[in-house]
């Protein structure tokens, strides 16, 4: 199997779209990405790795932190977590506060804000850094130990998140979060500033490709637990867009608001494109695109 071709095939299919989508701009930091830039990497599950385009270049992970997030408190306190977070596709923008009221505090899955924020203050009650967690995974899969929290983008989601304060504390009024709420947001800020790269995240994206096994061979999740994974990615992995995600490219898959996709091959391998052009639901235009292309001429796909 020729990698390397199916990227640049993947990409070059992906830009003879007219679409492009516009860079976020709620978080005036995220405003500052070139629109241009456009990546893309395979890691395959023995670690290999194929790249084109800006695939080296690290950008501001937002909501695909989630999934290591949630990957971690389950590892760490186990189904548990399920008492505080639904499964269930939200079909509403992913930071609204609209179903929280009349589903009394609990959010509707872990990969939109009030999830996340759930899922950060559990994982902060288990391990007590949250933030530093998934900084050491993302390290260790990677095996780049320079991955690192943006500050400037950390301080300017703060600066700026308004509605995650505003649900964290609607939540807390629930007793659905168990640190106080400043913390909570501190750890939630900082793991959704890490900068990564494609290369990055397909690697550590891995695990579950893997059926649950990390890189140097030990087992985060058992296998049913990564089934479980992935099954909430594929319905809840891409806002309220899951269901074209799903219809265009056939794999589990989480977005996020600077840009990138992670989406996993079972078995075979974890692909991650980068380009900050976002649709209306919050995901890369040309990023879809490119993951549309390739699960097109290739045939992989859960289905």
């Amino acid at each position: 199997m020729d990698y390397q071709a199916l990227v640049h095939d993947a990409m070059a299919a992906a830009v003879r779209s007219p679409l492009r989508g516009r860079v976020a701009d709620y978080i005036p930091a995220l405003a500052e990405a070139d629109p241009s830039a456009f990546g893309m990497a395979i890691a395959t599950v023995d670690g290999q790795v194929f790249g084109a385009g800006d695939w080296q270049q690290p950008f501001s992970v937002q909501s695909v932190s989630k999934l290591f997030t949630l990957a971690l408190a389950l590892a760490e306190g186990g189904d548990g977590l399920w008492g505080g977070v639904g499964r269930e596709p939200s079909g509403n923008p992913f930071n609204s506060l609209v179903q929280l009221e009349s589903e009394h505090g609990i959010p509707r899955n872990p990969f939109i804000n009030a999830g996340a924020l759930v899922v950060t203050d559990r994982l902060l009650e288990l391990t007590g850094d949250a933030v530093g967690a998934v900084l050491d995974f993302l390290r260790a899969e990677s095996g780049d130990p320079a991955v690192a929290v943006d500050r400037a983008v950390a301080a300017s989601e703060a600066e700026h998140g308004h509605r995650s304060a505003a649900m964290a504390h609607f939540m807390a009024s629930y007793g659905n979060l168990r640190n106080p709420v400043e913390d909570v947001l501190a750890h939630y800020y900082a793991h959704c500033a890490i900068a990564v790269s494609c290369r990055d995240l397909a690697l550590a994206g891995l695990f579950l490709a893997r059926h649950g096994v990390r890189a140097d061979g030990s087992r985060l999740l058992s296998r049913s637990e990564a089934k479980r994974v992935n099954a909430v990615l594929l319905t809840c992995g891409t806002y309220d867009a899951a269901g074209e995600f799903a219809y265009r490219v056939g794999l589990p898959g989480k977005s996020g608001v600077g840009g990138g996709v992670l989406a996993v091959l079972p078995g075979r391998g974890a692909v991650c494109t980068w380009s900050p052009g976002l649709d209306a639901a919050g995901n890369s235009v040309l990023g879809v695109a490119a993951l549309d292309a390739l699960t097109t001429a290739t045939g992989w796909s859960v289905f």
